[in-house]
């Protein structure tokens, strides 16, 4: 078949380099404009591009996949399907109505649950025990499509939103592969979401990975797992900020939110609203990143006061 690949986020990388190697026939690519990373805010290409470049396949770039240009370019590859991954941009009438077969988009959860960009993260702050790809039809409204299938698989016990982001990577080529068989063989499936399970998760700010100690060590210890890398979760000690990493250790000692409770096991127990939690490795503001008993020694006065 006749595909445009339209995707961003390191993800859909994995499952762009196979269907390049799948014999179906890549027409085009449509990703976001390169943009500054890093501190040093260095340009940077997204990964499916680079992938593109390499076997000579057209790349366009628009700051809006809404632009006449974009549409019409889209329009001249001529898709029979269009495959959406990790792109980044809300899609519009007129681009969902260009290809002769379908448009469908990869989107990694169950569907109807986590619907949009924080999925990976919602299903682990939800403590759910397993998490998967939807493949679905396109709509104008976010992720509500039929589904044509769905691969589930199972979360690991201390799994972080990085590692389960990896995982899904890799799962994402089979994905797609099953799914465009479905047309190759002419029968594509469709099934309805049930709009009373949905569950909205948009994109997180840095600001989001604020720990509010009021809430129990369970649900902080899953925050802290499903935050790292981004957008990582934080405290205050001193007045200061203070990032703290996982992994992070549920403990039953009880205190005001927040009360430092001492050293258990070369870590900082610190209380919650429901039980305690030991932090391995934490790193404060303008500091290297280190283990909390390294914290505890160099600043127990100012750890007895508590994070806020």
């Amino acid at each position: 078949m006749r595909i445009v690949f339209m995707a961003t986020g390191e993800i859909a990388e994995a499952t762009f380099s196979a269907l390049l190697n799948s014999g179906h026939e890549v027409a085009g690519l449509v990703t976001q404009p390169d943009r500054p990373v890093g501190r040093k805010q260095v340009l940077t290409a997204p990964g499916v591009k680079e992938l593109a470049q390499e076997e000579g396949i057209p790349v366009i770039q628009p700051e809006s996949v809404r632009e006449e240009d974009a549409l019409q370019q889209i329009r001249d590859w001529a898709p029979e399907v269009i495959v959406v991954m990790a792109y980044g941009q809300i899609l519009s009438q007129a681009l969902i109505e260009i290809p002769s077969r379908a448009i469908i988009n990869l989107h990694a959860s169950l569907l109807p649950k986590y619907r949009g960009a924080a999925c990976i993260q919602g299903a682990l702050l939800n403590g759910d025990l397993e998490t998967g790809w939807s493949v679905s039809h396109v709509v104008k409204k976010l992720d509500s499509g039929n589904i044509i299938l769905q691969h589930p698989f199972e979360i690991a016990p201390e799994e972080t939103g990085g590692q389960l982001h990896d995982r899904l990577a890799l799962a994402g080529p089979a994905a797609l592969e099953d799914a465009l068989e479905f047309f190759t063989e002419g029968d594509v499936p469709g099934i309805s979401q049930q709009e009373a399970e949905v569950i909205y998760v948009p994109k997180l700010l840095r600001e989001d990975g604020r720990i509010d100690w009021s809430k129990p060590a369970t649900e902080i210890e899953r925050m802290v797992r499903a935050f790292h890398p981004w957008p990582g979760t934080f405290s205050e000690l001193g007045g200061k900020r203070l990032k703290i990493f996982p992994p992070v250790r549920i403990s039953g000692k009880s205190g005001a939110a927040g009360e430092f409770l001492g050293l258990l096991d070369g870590g900082v127990e610190i209380a919650c609203g429901v039980g305690s939690l030991v932090l391995s490795e934490v790193q404060p503001e303008g500091s290297r990143r280190m283990s909390s008993e390294e914290v505890a020694r160099g600043r127990r006065d100012i750890l007895n006061e508590g994070l806020k």
